[in-house]
Formats: C-alpha cells, sequence, structure tokens
C-alpha cells in the first residue's frame, strides 16, 4: 500500500475507539461501521478521490476485451509501443453491440425462466474497420494546388484503433485495422470492491465524518441539531480533502505557462 493511503481497516478501528458510552453512535456493530465506511470511499471516490488504473488485458478472439471486475469508467484504452508510450485509441459508438434471440431447433423464441423476455445470445460476428491509409482516392478530394485532403464529413484524426464499451455484456468492442494480443485499458475502479481498501490520508477525517453522519442519519432519539452538526463537518471535511488533492502548485502553473509560450506561433 502507497504510503499516503490509509487501509479502511485501520480508519475503523480507529473510530470504534474514539466511541464513548453516552456517544448516540456507541452501539454500532462492526459489520455496520465496515459497510457504511465502504460506502463512504465508494461515494467520495466518485467526486474527490478517483482511483485511476491502468492495467494489460488479453484481447479474445471475437475482438473484444473483458472488463476489469472494479471498473467503474473509462478513461482510455490503446496500446503500448516499444517506447513505453500508450498510443490511443478512438471511441466510435457506431461499433455494433447488438444481441440476437436465442431460438430452439424448430426456429421458436426461447423464454427459459418464464419471465416473458425472450433468452438473447451474443452475435457471432468480429469488428472490423479500415484505418486511414485503407481509404480509396474517391474518398478524397483535391483542395488546393494539387494538395489532398478529406472530404467533410468522413471524419479526421488517426487513431491506432476504435472501441466502443459494451456495459450489457461487461466487454470492450474492439474494431481495429490491425490485430492486437494485448491492449492496456485505463479506467476509474472502484475502492470499494478491492482486497485491502484504502483512503488517502487527505480524506481520512471526512470519512470519520461520514461513517458518523450515517449512523445517526435515521435515528429518532438523536436531536436534529445533532444531526446538521454531524451533516456539515462532514460536507466541510469533504470540502477540505478536495482542495487539499486539487491543490495548483506555483511549478505547475510555470509549466503551464512555458508550453503555452512554446506553442504560440513566432514571427
Amino acid at each position: 500500500m502507497a504510503r499516503h493511503f490509509v487501509s479502511v481497516k485501520e480508519v475503523i478501528n480507529d473510530f470504534m475507539l474514539t466511541l464513548s458510552e453516552d456517544d448516540y453512535a456507541s452501539n454500532a456493530s462492526d459489520y455496520h461501521v465496515q459497510q457504511l465506511a465502504l460506502r463512504g470511499i465508494r461515494e467520495m471516490g466518485f467526486d474527490v478521490m478517483k482511483r485511476v488504473k491502468s492495467i494489460s488485458l488479453e484481447v479474445t478472439d471475437l475482438n473484444t476485451v473483458n472488463l476489469p471486475d472494479d471498473f467503474v469508467g473509462m478513461l482510455r484504452i490503446g496500446v503500448e509501443g516499444t517506447d513505453g508510450i500508450v498510443y490511443s485509441f478512438k471511441e466510435n459508438k457506431n461499433i455494433s453491440i447488438a444481441l440476437k434471440y436465442s431460438k430452439d431447433a424448430d426456429g421458436n423464441l426461447i423464454d427459459s425462466d418464464g419471465d416473458c423476455v425472450y433468452d438473447r445470445e451474443e452475435s457471432t460476428f468480429s469488428h472490423s474497420t479500415n484505418t486511414v491509409d485503407d481509404l480509396t482516392d474517391e474518398s478524397r478530394q483535391s483542395l488546393f494546388e494539387g494538395s489532398k485532403g478529406r472530404i467533410y464529413g468522413n471524419g479526421g484524426g488517426r487513431g491506432f484503433g476504435q472501441y466502443r464499451v459494451n456495459y450489457e455484456q461487461n466487454r470492450i468492442e474492439l474494431a481495429s485495422g490491425s490485430d492486437f494480443e494485448e491492449v492496456v485499458v485505463e479506467y476509474i475502479a472502484d475502492e470499494a470492491r478491492s482486497k485491502n481498501p484504502s483512503v488517502h490520508v487527505f480524506a481520512e477525517e471526512a470519512l470519520r465524518n461520514y461513517i458518523y453522519l450515517k449512523l445517526i442519519q435515521r435515528k429518532a432519539n438523536v436531536p436534529i441539531g445533532e444531526k446538521q452538526v454531524a451533516r456539515q463537518n462532514y460536507y466541510n471535511e469533504l470540502r477540505i480533502a478536495k482542495a487539499r488533492m486539487n491543490s495548483f502548485s506555483k511549478e505547475e502553473a510555470l509549466n503551464v505557462i512555458r508550453k503555452n509560450f512554446r506553442q504560440s506561433p513566432k514571427y
């Protein structure tokens, strides 16, 4: 585990030790606190502390890639070159992800579980597409002094492949002119599903306040004022954690200025 992360187990143990006998959350069980802690890092992970992971996955015979088990959202997918750089694919939402109805030997539709919804099965075709070099001269036109450019509407931008995320079948559909054995997937992960969940030290106090808020939120014997204070404390700690994690240093500002200066036209 990285040094700037604390395991959720340590946060739970610390929270239980700090509870006193007359505390509103003193009768909470360890299991209940654990479930609230996992829910807290999942909720904060979507806004404050996104856990980005990168993994190399094999491409199946159907030109697809199975999604990681802790997948939440896609950042990018590509292939790693010999220089160690990941060359990204472009998203193409026109790639077909259609299924087809299952039929028996007589050609009748199958409803195996009797829920009035016919069974569906995977189509057996694989995806393919043309690269930029595969386009014929008919898809080009002369623009000026013999130079040729793409006809408007045909699309542009050279990519090393195309993809579409198929959430229904938990996989990524690839459409590439080349055959890749492995691809690199960078994605937002669900930290609550990891083997040893952890939280950033900047958000440790926010997680404690989240657990306490959820423990007393639905209790009728807790005064409304205590609930409001707990809610305010949680959002204050969440705001502080977000400010710490999104800090913009002086060196980063100078790098942006230098980059813009290099990209400016020179006369």
